[in-house]
């Protein structure tokens, strides 16, 4: 049997190696058209930002190691132009040449990734405008600052890939502004997570627009500007090859990563992938699920009956010292689905907050109302960070529950842990809430809250603290005072606690509530409403530069 398989990288290459692993008498042809058959494309910002000091490093395997350990063709400078699944050839086109012949095959995988998205707008073809998604792009850009003796760069777009440009540009000596068109950068997490992101940036240094569309890149006082509002998928070969796709133009596949032909394969940035969570469609280009995809694809090949049982979306960026983290379905995404659910916010240590290095990480976790299942995490911090968002990752890939995260035995010493991990008491605050042992409201909810006559707003941290910053109309008494000081509340009013994270006013409730008092707590606390006004109000405040339209 002959395998061909278009473009490498990720799924391409994943599926290369394990086709051999598999199979040793198989015939397996790689056709990539750039000189990079396999390259860790997330390591091209620190390349630029010099974390990466050698572009080789960036290599992971050439044609000649694949042909040493894996004895498959890899033929680089040659890309593939045309499919044709009637006669089972392709036919391909030298870069370097123009030279055209035609290539048999059983069975075909594609794996042409995603471009990158360029906006229709003037400035775009600009010598100084850069897209980054291939090792040369990394070296162009890097060319172009020290040639050009860049002083200023523009990124335009506020996703991960754009947000590490900005980083690694600012660690390379340049003032760094982020242009970003909707309301916040980030846009895996929810606004309300993204803040703590977006003020540790901004004290950086690094400048914030959000809200704001690019109208003239032309305009820009910008000495190099960096485009990364997306990727679509490459899929020309497949349209005109008649292979099924989206309104996106992402490949149908199966759970076998059959395309609409069954014997071609698609894998990777290029394929419509289905959301692990909700079941339904949906586009996340991201290496882990290249990886998987390519060894499914190969696997069905083989005779082995693989499946991909689908996307959950984990993904985790690290700008300077703080790390960001998603798992799962955000709110925007929980919205529009139909379920009911409900979050909590923690404000947990990385550690125990004796041991010296301590640091708080902004934890959100969503779930079910009705079964407590987990839907989705986020997580804002320094360290310990990735080790929560996979432990949230493989709970929702298990379809646990609240209840199952309070019963996870989690390894604790005090350089790592608390005795009581940040996912287990994450699980606890969800049980308080399921089994009604407290009521919550939110951030978003205060609004409504702070003029109304018919209620008690109650602040339970210390004076110092309430004296800094606190909501109108509410009164002040110290948690360690409150049982003296009951008879200072309304019993016939409901009464909405605060303090600064939460986990104070919690007590409080438990208390107020077993004497009678109607009690609800703010989840996340003052904190983190102060954050997401002081962001929004900074928002406002901003003077946008030449070319941008504010929305």
């Amino acid at each position: 049997m002959k395998t061909v398989i278009v473009g490498g990288v990720a799924g391409g290459a994943s599926a290369a190696a394990r086709l051999r692993r598999l199979d040793e008498g198989m015939e397996i042809v790689v056709f990539e058209r750039g000189e990079f058959v396999s390259f860790a494309n997330c390591g091209l910002p620190y390349y630029i930002g010099g974390d990466i000091a050698d572009r080789d490093d960036l290599t992971l395997q050439t044609p000649d190691s694949f042909k040493k350990r894996f004895n498959i063709d890899v033929r680089i400078f040659q890309e593939v132009i045309k499919i044709d699944p009637g006669t089972k050839t392709i036919t391909v086109r030298h870069v370097k040449d123009d030279e055209i012949y035609t290539e048999t095959y059983d069975k075909l995988i594609l794996s042409p990734g995603a471009q990158p998205s360029v906006p229709p707008i003037p400035g775009a073809n600009n010598p100084n405008v850069f897209t980054l998604r291939t090792i040369p792009d990394s070296v162009n850009i890097k060319k172009y600052i020290s040639e050009n003796k860049c002083k200023t760069a523009t990124i335009i777009g506020g996703g991960f890939i754009g947000l590490e440009m900005a980083e690694n540009l600012k660690m390379a000596g340049l003032d760094v502004t982020v242009i970003e068109a909707l309301p916040q950068i980030a846009t895996v997490l929810d606004e309300d997570m993204s803040c703590d992101l977006t003020a540790y940036l901004r004290s950086k240094g690094i400048k914030i627009y959000t809200g704001s569309a690019v109208s003239d890149i032309s305009k820009l006082d910008a000495d190099i500007v960096i485009l990364s509002i997306g990727v679509r998928p490459e899929t020309k070969l497949a349209i005109d090859a008649g292979l099924d796709i989206n309104q996106r133009g992402a490949i149908l596949t199966d759970s076998h990563m059959r395309t609409s032909n069954p014997d071609i394969y698609a894998v990777g940035d290029a394929v419509q992938i289905r959301n692990f969570i909700t079941g339904a469609p949906g586009y996340v280009p991201l290496a882990g699920p290249a990886n998987k995809q390519g060894r499914i694809a190969a696997d069905n090949i083989c005779g082995l009956d693989s499946s991909y049982s689908g996307t959950q979306g984990t993904s985790i960026l690290k700008l300077f010292d703080m790390t960001a983290a998603a798992t799962g379905l955000n709110e925007r995404a929980l919205m529009g689905s139909g379920t009911k659910y409900d979050k909590v916010f923690l404000w947990s240590s990385s550690n125990a907050t004796y041991y010296p290095g301590a640091t708080n990480m902004s934890i959100k976790v969503l779930f079910d109302i009705d079964s407590g299942k987990i839907l989705g995490a986020q997580i804002v911090g320094f360290s310990g960070v990735d080790k929560r968002i996979d432990v949230f990752a493989t709970a929702i890939r298990a379809g646990m529950t609240a209840y199952d995260l309070t019963e996870l035995e989690l390894a604790y010493a005090p350089p790592f842990s608390s005795a009581k991990d940040p996912v287990n008491m994450a699980g606890y605050v969800i049980e308080n809430l399921l089994t009604g042992k407290v009521a919550q409201h939110h951030w978003h909810d205060m609004e409504n809250l702070l003029d109304r006559s018919d209620i008690t707003l109650l602040d339970v941290r210390e004076k110092y603290e309430f004296d800094i910053g606190h909501f109108k109309n509410s009164i002040n008494i110290p948690l360690d005072q409150l049982r003296e000081r009951c008879a200072e509340i309304d019993p016939s009013m409901p009464v909405y606690v605060n303090c600064q994270s939460g986990l104070r006013s919690y007590i409080a409730c438990r208390l107020l509530s077993q004497k009678g008092f109607n009690c609800s707590n703010l989840a996340g606390g003052y904190r983190l409403y102060s954050m997401v006004m002081e962001t929004a109000a900074f928002k406002n405040e901003l003077t946008h530069p030449c070319g941008v339209e504010v929305k």
